[in-house]
């Protein structure tokens, strides 16, 4: 019988960063072989400390970043986060514990220094949950049926005297930074962009090493100049049997501030010549595109899905951190086998702003961190999580006093992928 060796656990040098590239690489089934080019490219996510790998001898086995964020709480506050990416583990070595002792390593140096949450994007739904994560917002795509939506399709300018421009990428990296920040102060549930993700989506920096196809960029400016819009999309080329276009436009990207630009945007996409269809790419639940449409209907859900997950380090500093309309108090109780935010909390919160602190008052609900993670957005229902058992009332209508303190009007949204 073999004798497993022994796996260590460690922040990767900077000369073991191509093998920890191969062992990403092979986790998300992509061709193990790295390009130098590629190897390069990602090097500048690498920060010192922050990329963990599994070595089984010489061999990553397993991978683990994160790197510094801002997201955006209700209110429009940001908070400090620890973001979480490029997380695998080798089909060759699971069950082993290498992800729980990568994720603990690293919540662990993000309270240290400080971090109120922690994010990350699950490619995975079960896995998350045990390391106190919850699913804080949710992403939905719809498919346009152009023809259908009722748009004049001879639309040429917006009704409201603003202005609508083809851009390149070099306008995108100057005016999408500022833009997208207005949106991020906006926006519960928005993450900050780094140079680097504008350099990526515009073709200055290829991180994934597929030949680099530029999209179109289109932007929306109000009828005194002022950028308000901005997005990105690609189309494709297909024709039917009796010579019809019926070609897709495909946004990767939509950004609006106000909702002049966001109609503006979307009927442009929807009255392109040849296009028949539109897929939205992925929007807030509540986004305005369906109910622009003359026919809503013509607007269907492909997907609907959690999408950003968040992890509490701080239970005081995350809920002093975000607004809330109406006021109350409530003591919660939370269950953190993590051990890093476990035991009671007195909120008392309303619209002049918000205090929490340690208490050994008796609780009135008992809930696990990751679902606090879900309710602290607005999205969940104490009630609801209640209905389902992971809320417990020790104070009955007690799951509607926190409902009534979190839950907010519009829903949390996340543009990105990170």
């Amino acid at each position: 019988m073999s004798r497993r060796t022994e796996i260590d656990v460690r922040p990767v040098t900077d000369d073991e960063f191509p093998d920890w590239n191969r062992a990403m690489n092979t986790g998300f089934l992509q061709p193990p072989a790295v390009a130098e080019e590629q190897v390069e490219a990602r090097r500048r996510q690498f920060v010192p400390g922050r990329s963990l790998g599994a070595f089984d001898g010489d061999r990553c086995v397993a991978t683990f970043r994160s790197f510094d964020q801002e997201l955006t709480a209700v209110g429009g506050r940001p908070v400090r986060a620890d973001a979480i990416s490029n997380v695998t583990v080798t089909a060759t070595h699971r069950r082993r514990g290498l992800l729980t002792r990568m994720m603990a390593q690293d919540l662990a140096a993000a309270k240290e220094r400080g971090d109120v949450v922690a994010t990350l994007i699950a490619a995975e739904y079960p896995i998350y949950g045990r390391y106190g994560f919850g699913p804080a917002t949710t992403m939905t795509e719809w498919t346009v049926d152009v023809p259908r939506a009722g748009l004049d399709r001879r639309w040429a300018a917006p009704e409201d005297g603003g202005r609508i421009d083809l851009v390149d990428g070099e306008d995108v990296r100057k005016l999408g930074p500022e833009l997208h920040e207005r949106l991020r102060r906006a926006q519960p549930g928005a993450v900050s962009r780094t140079e680097l993700w504008w350099q990526s989506r515009t073709g200055v920096v290829n991180m994934n090493g597929t030949p680099w196809t530029e999209p179109y960029y289109v932007l929306y400016r109000s009828a005194d100049g002022e950028v308000e819009g901005l997005a990105s999309y690609r189309t494709d080329d297909h024709w039917g049997d009796a010579k019809q276009p019926l070609n897709t436009a495909t946004v990767n990207w939509l950004i609006g501030v106000t909702p002049a630009a966001e109609r503006a945007l979307w009927h442009y996409l929807c009255s392109i010549d040849w296009v028949q269809t539109v897929k939205s790419g992925w929007r807030s639940p509540d986004d305005l595109l369906p109910l622009l449409l003359p026919d809503p209907r013509a607007a269907r859900i492909t997907t609907q899905a959690d999408w950003l997950w968040v992890r509490i380090l701080d239970v005081a500093a995350a809920l002093e951190a975000r607004t809330y309309d109406g006021q109350g108090a409530v003591v919660l109780e939370l269950v953190d086998r993590g051990g890093l935010t476990g035991g009671r909390w007195r909120l008392e919160a309303g619209p002049d702003g918000a205090s929490c602190a340690p208490t050994t008052e008796s609780a009135h609900v008992v809930l696990d961190v990751g679902d606090l993670a879900a309710l602290w957005l607005g999205d969940e229902s104490a009630v609801r999580l209640a209905a389902l058992g992971r809320v417990r009332e020790e104070r009955a209508g007690a799951a509607r006093v926190v409902d009534a303190l979190l839950r907010t009007s519009g829903r949390p949204w996340c543009p990105d992928m990170f």
